[in-house]
This record gives structure tokens, C-alpha cells and sequence, in this order.
């Protein structure tokens, strides 16, 4: 078969795979390949706080970003550590921001996880492990924050909402900023798959309106994952607004009053 393809993550997880490199040539010779396996333990921590609900304690709301980043990589400048501080402590600052801005409030109704997740960047392993430790029945709606650093396309006071089609979340959302500045909108980079890109994807697979809100552009940001994604570059008051439109737009959610409608759960 011309062109034969292995996957390459095939190859690296069976130390026993027989590759087979066939092409035109009608003189077919005899390869033998050889792979060495590493395998690293690494332990991984999420780190999590909880405001509990009152009347609606068993419903639960996710407020959620990641703190890993890319850590040491090629060298600019003499500078090699990714600091990611739009990708993602930005998140982080605004779940953090609105766990102290609810536990303040003390009228929330459903139990609140505010969570920051590792490993997202190397596949989403801290998401995958917190969604399994839950009932997403009980779960009614995730906030996760990926890069609210700087405006987004819409400009400012905007940012988006991955999957605005896929639940009733975002127009909720909307609703409750009626007669504010700001303004949610559908995500606008759909051929980026953005909405399976974050740490909403494994609870949002299983059904649940889980959703990533960002004003990254991330078709034009050159920033993007390089050692120049740094405090200096983030614009304050685009974080601080973002989390002020979260905090008033989740406030029906979080009250118990209004909820999202599920999404679709993908099937193997």
C-alpha cells in the first residue's frame, strides 16, 4: 500500500509494533526498527476550593482555569521559561477573583468548585481526572477561563464563549448583562475547534454545559506559547472587566435560578 502511515503514538506506546515501509519499489527489503520507551512518573495536583450551597447544595458550578504552562523551551533572547501569563494565569486570576467575589456575596445556592487544573497543555489530564471524580448529572453548568489578558476581536468589554451553540449558556449569560457594557459573543475562530482545545472539553463530553470563555485572538497572537507571553503584555483592565462580566452574568446560575441546557453527550 503506497504511503503507508503509523500513527507515531502507536508506535511510542507498543514497543513491539512491526513497522512496515512499503513504496513502488519492487525490490522489497527487510528493516528492523528499534525504540526505546522512557517512562516518567510524574505526580500532578490540581488544587480546589469549595463554597457550599444552600438550598440547592447537590447542583453543583464550575469555575475553573489551568496553572501549568510549557515550562523550559527554546531559547529568545537568552530567555527559555515560558511564563504563560495570558495562557493561563489570566484564568487564574479571575477564578480566584470570583471565589473570593461569591464567598463575599454568600447567596449562592448551589455548591461553587473553584479549581485550577494541571497538565492542561500536555493533554488535559487534570480536567480528565476532577471530571471523574464527579457525577456530571449533578454538575449544571462549567465556567472555564482560558487567556482573558487582552481585547478580543469584538473589542473592548467583549470576550467569547466556545460551544455557543451547543447549550442555552452563553444566552443566559447575555441576558444577565442586559444594560451593561459588556457584551459575550459566539466563538469567533470555529475552524480552530477551540471548544475541545481547553479544560471544559471532558465534562462538556459528558454532558455537561461546559463552556470556555476567552478574548485570546488566537489566530494572530504572537505571543501565543512563546517565551514572550509575560505580565508586560497583558492589558489589566481587559482582565478586570472580563471578570466583572463573568461575575454578573453567572449570578443567576449561581442563585439557582436559571440553568443551562445540557449538551450532547459524545459517544465512543
Amino acid at each position: 500500500d503506497q504511503g503507508s502511515i503509523v500513527d507515531q503514538k502507536n508506535i511510542s506506546s507498543n514497543p513491539n509494533l512491526t513497522v512496515f515501509i512499503l513504496d513502488e519499489a519492487t525490490d522489497v527489503k527487510n528493516y528492523t526498527v528499534s525504540l526505546k520507551n522512557t517512562l516518567l512518573n510524574m505526580p500532578l495536583f490540581n488544587v480546589a476550593g469549595m463554597i457550599p450551597g444552600k438550598s440547592k447544595a447537590k447542583e453543583i458550578v464550575v469555575f475553573s482555569g489551568h496553572y501549568d504552562h510549557l515550562g523550559i523551551i527554546k531559547s529568545v533572547e537568552q530567555d527559555s521559561i515560558a511564563n504563560g501569563a495570558d495562557d493561563d494565569a489570566s484564568g487564574i486570576t479571575g477564578m480566584i477573583s470570583l471565589a473570593k467575589y461569591y464567598k463575599k456575596l454568600n447567596n449562592n445556592e448551589r455548591t461553587l468548585i473553584f479549581v485550577a487544573f494541571t497538565a492542561e497543555e500536555i493533554g488535559g489530564y487534570g480536567s480528565q481526572y476532577f471530571s471523574s471524580k464527579l457525577n456530571p448529572d449533578d454538575v449544571v453548568a462549567m465556567f472555564n477561563i482560558e487567556m482573558i489578558g487582552k481585547d478580543s476581536k469584538f473589542g473592548q468589554n467583549t470576550a467569547y464563549i466556545t460551544g455557543f451553540d451547543k447549550s442555552d449558556f452563553g444566552t443566559i449569560l447575555q441576558k444577565n448583562l442586559k444594560g451593561t457594557e459588556f457584551t459575550f459573543h459566539p466563538d469567533p475562530y470555529p475552524e480552530q475547534n477551540l471548544f475541545y482545545r481547553s479544560d471544559n472539553a471532558t465534562l462538556a463530553a459528558l454532558g455537561v454545559p461546559a463552556h470556555t470563555i476567552s478574548t485570546v485572538q488566537i489566530d494572530g497572537d504572537k505571543l501565543y506559547h512563546t517565551v514572550k507571553d509575560e505580565f508586560s503584555s497583558l492589558d489589566v483592565n481587559n482582565i478586570l472587566s472580563t471578570i466583572r462580566g463573568i461575575a454578573k452574568s453567572a449570578i443567576t446560575i449561581v442563585k439557582g435560578t436559571d440553568t443551562p441546557t445540557r449538551i450532547p453527550k459524545l459517544t465512543n
